[in-house]
């Protein structure tokens, strides 16, 4: 996997991430122990992006 399909692949996980994140704050009782972990997880994700974009 090229430099630019694995950019591509994490950007398409960290729009998913998001997309989750917005589902469980739209809850009526969100989880915040789950927000964490996604936001955390979108965090990792974006921090991969940026050092492969270099």
């Amino acid at each position: 996997m090229s430099a630019d399909e694995r950019i591509d692949s994490l950007r398409a996980k960290h729009a998913s991430l998001e997309k989750a994140i917005e589902e469980e704050n739209q809850r009526p009782h969100p989880d915040d122990f789950r927000l964490s972990q996604l936001k955390r997880e979108k965090l990792r994700v974006k921090d991969q992006i940026y050092h492969l974009a270099g």
